[in-house]
């Protein structure tokens, strides 16, 4: 199975010298290259029983790394599940015009931000009228930096991989 370090290792360099990326996201995409490779050191595990020996490389440990946080990954979902209502919900999308990406892009926190407050008080707004619902809702709130078509909202449309923030809010 293909892996994303192995992506990232055959692209990430090209990727790189193509796109503007922010000091984070590169931090990201040269770990998970580097994950449990001997960029990271290692160490030797031997056996009780038989003598037999195996170096481990160490991982990364960058919360972005799919080996690394997975495993974390999959036991979030599995408790946020849990914790899901027995009753409707509704998906509602919030897009932010083309021609803001650049400014987001440059200025992500506040731009971000300011969005996300935006969309949880228009929601709010229209569910305190009665006509609609008539009270306060509940609503977890997720940003996601890239379209549908899987290009990130930045001026220059990379990727998802390369360009993603995932920001979660909570309104009540």
């Amino acid at each position: 199975m293909l892996e994303v370090a192995e992506i990232f290792r055959r692209h990430g360099a090209a990727y790189r010298a193509q796109y503007q990326l922010l000091p984070s996201q590169e931090r990201a995409m040269r770990d998970i290259e580097a994950c449990r490779t001997a960029y990271f050191g290692g160490h030797l595990k031997q056996c009780d029983h038989c003598d037999g020996q195996v170096y481990a490389y160490h991982s990364c440990r960058n919360r972005h790394c799919p080996k690394c946080h997975g495993d974390q990954t999959e036991r979030w979902l599995a408790k946020q599940q849990a914790g899901l209502l027995s009753c409707p919900y509704f998906l509602v999308t919030f897009t932010l015009p083309a021609e803001l990406r650049p400014l987001a892009f440059a200025n992500q926190k506040k731009v971000y931000g300011l969005m996300m407050r935006c969309a949880g008080a228009a929601l709010q707004k229209l569910a305190l009228d009665p006509q609609y619902l008539g009270g306060r809702l509940g609503a977890l709130a997720v940003l996601h930096t890239w379209t549908r078509a899987m290009r990130a909202g930045s001026p220059r449309g990379q990727p998802a991989w390369g360009a993603y923030t995932t920001r979660t809010f909570i309104y009540w």
